[in-house]
């Protein structure tokens, strides 16, 4: 028991660079205790004494904010940050490693029984306000960006973001992928599952259709003036030039209207 006790402290001065002193670990992380707590009463709920193993996870949710089903499964060195408002359901498992931040909920989808809620692999990291709902499985390494909903399952080493979460970084094969995982370790640990290089996939798709319509239309040029050449009359109009920033314009020009037309509101008539 105390070995186990030391393992998670050391794995909170690991993570979390706020951590001053083992005391301070010990009396101020409510994610800790909440931990502690839940290898008591899932050790009742194993042993049928159901009844007070709820009565003691239900005295962790009033103790810490932290609500963990007694018969939910957790790995070695789980780690809660911050705690409050964090759900796990019974049919839960959390693999060694896993790192969970604030308002995080591991739910089900279903009424029915059985296994009914998430799968979380070694070394996986749930940003702030996530919710990871179902029989689902995060793979290995896998990280969900803050406020974040998945309802699929996560690929190993994979960043899924947004609402529903689509996947950002399907893979990391390539040599600069693994570098960056290197130097993210090195300087600082990737708290949130959130960085630079994973934008939103929404913009992202956008930027990739542009790009695709910029080359098409340097296609299409090229091809016209080739026919020109050869004697054909095609694509004596040009087209029009896309210009995002247009659209960008036009909705400032409307917001405009629209607050010129607030401000000559009178309440009175």
């Amino acid at each position: 028991m105390f070995s186990r006790i030391k393992e998670d402290i050391k794995s909170v001065f690991d993570r979390d660079p706020a951590a001053r002193t083992t005391f301070e670990v010990l009396t101020n992380y409510p994610g800790m205790h909440a931990i502690w707590i839940h290898r008591l009463s899932n050790k009742l709920w194993r042993n049928n004494w159901k009844l007070i193993a709820r009565l003691l996870s239900t005295f962790s949710r009033w103790l810490t904010g932290v609500e963990i089903h007694p018969g939910a499964t957790l790995g070695r060195r789980f780690f809660i940050d911050h705690g409050m408002g964090i759900v796990i359901g019974e049919t839960a498992e959390i693999g060694n490693d896993v790192t969970l931040y604030h308002g995080v909920t591991l739910g089900g989808v279903s009424w029915n029984g059985g296994k009914r809620h998430p799968t979380l692999e070694d070394n996986v990291v749930i940003g702030a306000g996530a919710q990871v709902l179902g029989p689902i499985t995060i793979g290995k390494g896998g990280k969900v960006g803050s406020n974040s909903v998945v309802v699929k399952d996560l690929p190993a080493g994979a960043t899924a973001v947004g609402i529903p979460g689509r996947i950002v970084n399907p893979n990391k094969s390539n040599d600069t992928s693994e570098k960056r995982e290197e130097v993210a370790k090195k300087y600082g640990f990737d708290a949130y599952a959130v960085s630079s290089d994973n934008p939103d996939p929404v913009a992202k798709a956008i930027g990739r259709l542009l790009d695709h319509m910029h080359l098409m239309d340097n296609k299409v040029a090229i091809l016209c003036k080739e026919i020109n050449q050869l004697g054909g009359e095609v694509c004596q109009e040009a087209l029009p030039e896309l210009r995002v920033g247009e659209f960008v314009e036009d909705e400032k020009a409307a917001a405009e209207r629209r607050q010129s037309h607030v401000e000559s509101f009178d309440p009175e008539i």
